[in-house]
């Protein structure tokens, strides 16, 4: 068996200081990129750790007890964080999504989803606000975050087999607590919900059509993913990605499927509905049919680092601003400066990328920025 090789760097260091510009952009709601991308979706994430240790996100020989998580002081406040989405969403942000980690272990996170909550889009519309959970403490805490103004969730779940299961979260959960959180999300009125079901070949494959079984009739949208190079630590291999294509053939076999369309611009999932009427599924395919062109997403990590593509290899530091006395118009400048050079695009050039582009820079680990 062949060792695993880490290069010896932490990626939460790897940033550029976000400068404010010589003269201020004005925030008018239609910023774009250098490929003419809108902003639209922010994805917070609100800690760096888990409960869980997924080999495809959290191995747990890389994130073992002696992992240096980020300090509590260098995370970003509640009232922080409220402060960036703000000029985020005079920038065009509609959406939302809180990340992690698991979010859910960051104490009282309904102060900030209620903070959140009282934006509004440069349209006057409320925003939407979502989250992504394991679901491990979804149970016990979803009737006061719907409380606190959280619209919806979207929910991991790798299988319903609960050997497999337990043995993809490598902490030993068992499937039947998610599956409790997924029914006390849909009480509480949390929806429509998504659970989202990553796909490694030879792993958890045959778990697709129990899964769509499972969900079919129920309201929920299942949707899968394809297996992502994300990161350094997850040991990717391209022989492990199962294409979305195959995924839908192996549903279609079992339950018909007619194809729809998407239900935003930027939406990632290709969504195909149950041919009687039972629902939908969505396949996420950032491997085999990249989705760049549209990207409308914006990242921000737990102390302060604004990332442009789930694949990058460095972030722009804005808590520097943020603490250091910059007002909101030199920070929403400041944003602003970052995203008009933005011309990120990795899953589409991929193929195309030498070595060490495409596989020999660290990317930033998708624990650390939410997926």
């Amino acid at each position: 068996m062949s060792e695993r090789v880490i290069p010896l760097i932490d990626q939460r260091l790897v940033s550029q200081a976000a400068a404010i510009p010589p003269h201020p952009i004005p925030a008018t709601g239609l910023l774009g990129d250098a490929l003419g991308r809108p902003l639209r979706d922010l994805r917070i994430s609100v800690t760096d750790r888990c409960n869980f240790r997924c080999s495809y996100c959290m191995p747990k020989d890389i994130f073992d007890k002696d992992y240096p998580y980020l300090p509590h002081s260098a995370l970003l406040s509640f009232e922080e964080i409220t402060r960036v989405a703000r000029q985020f969403v005079a920038h065009g942000v509609q959406k939302i999504r809180l990340t992690g980690g698991e979010p859910l272990l960051r104490k009282n996170l309904d102060i900030l989803i209620g903070q959140l909550a009282a934006l509004r889009t440069v349209q006057g519309a409320p925003l939407d606000i979502t989250l992504t959970t394991n679901g491990s403490l979804l149970a016990r805490k979803a009737s006061a975050l719907k409380a606190a103004g959280l619209q919806r969730v979207t929910v991991s779940l790798d299988g319903l087999d609960d050997a497999v299961f337990r043995g993809m979260n490598d902490v030993d959960f068992p499937v039947t607590d998610v599956l409790q959180g997924i029914e006390a999300a849909q009480a509480a009125g949390l929806g429509p919900i998504k659970v989202n079901m990553v796909v490694k070949r030879g792993t958890n494959d045959h778990e697709i059509v129990p899964m769509a079984r499972h969900f079919r009739g129920s309201g929920i949208v299942l949707r899968f993913i394809e297996f992502m190079d994300v990161g350094a630590t997850n040991g990717w291999r391209m022989d492990e990605v199962l294409p979305s294509a195959e995924v839908v053939r192996r549903v279609h076999e079992a339950f018909p499927l007619v194809p729809l369309q998407a239900s935003a611009p930027g939406e990632t999932a290709e969504r195909w509905a149950y041919a009687d009427g039972a629902g939908e599924i969505g396949v996420i395919s950032s491997v085999t049919q990249a989705f760049c062109r549209d990207c409308n997403r914006a990242r921000l990590s737990t102390e302060g680092q604004l990332y442009l593509c789930l694949f990058a290899t460095q972030g722009h530091d804005l808590r520097h601003l943020i603490r250091g006395g910059a007002s909101d118009e030199e920070l929403a400048s400041a944003i602003a400066a970052i995203w008009q050079r933005r011309d990120d695009r990795y899953s589409e050039l991929r193929a195309s990328l030498p070595p060490e582009a495409a596989g020999g820079r660290r990317r930033v680990e998708m624990s650390y920025i939410g997926g």
